[in-house]
């Protein structure tokens, strides 16, 4: 297995294998905006390989769209995937610890958020296990901090926010 930083041709060979491997599609044009997103620099998207075969995959964002990591300068590590046929194998462990060292050249701290329903426990208890604790502040919905007593739907946007101190 290596990880690599994805490159401009691979964007139309990612929805397929990313299709396949996980039963799902990711929305149009989703790695081909990715991919621009890192010629300018703003991410990268690290792609876990078996020879040509995909395995996975994470992006690390260097300026977050949740504003309590983009303030504080902390990149965020988000859509970490693993096709389901390789889970449990270490594959998001090498995933992230790829995504932290280049972080660590950056920052102290790395950030990631999950979702809070039962789709996305194997993710919330592997951040846990690798010393990720919230941020303090709190359940946010659409990157928004929900107030005491709202009301919200339990879907993917519904996130909790975990920091981790690199050195």
């Amino acid at each position: 297995m290596r990880i690599r930083p994805a490159n401009p041709d691979d964007a139309a060979w990612l929805d397929d294998c990313f299709a396949v491997g996980m039963g799902w599609h990711k929305p149009a044009g989703y790695f081909e905006r990715v991919w621009e997103q890192q010629a300018v620099g703003a991410l990268i998207l690290l792609l876990a390989l078996d020879a040509d075969d995909y395995l996975g995959h994470c992006k690390l964002v260097w300026s977050p769209d949740y504003s309590g990591f983009r303030e504080r300068g902390i990149p965020e590590i988000q859509d970490l995937n693993v096709i389901r046929s390789q889970r449990r194998q270490g594959l998001a462990s090498h995933l992230l610890d790829e995504a932290e060292a280049r972080i660590v050249k950056r920052s102290r701290f790395a950030g990631l958020g999950f979702g809070l329903y039962a789709d996305y426990g194997a993710a919330q208890r592997l951040y846990i296990q690798r010393g990720y604790v919230p941020d303090g502040h709190g359940l946010h919905y659409f990157d928004e901090p929900l107030p005491p007593g709202a009301t919200c739907t339990v879907d993917d946007d519904l996130v909790l926010y975990l920091v981790k101190q690199l050195w």
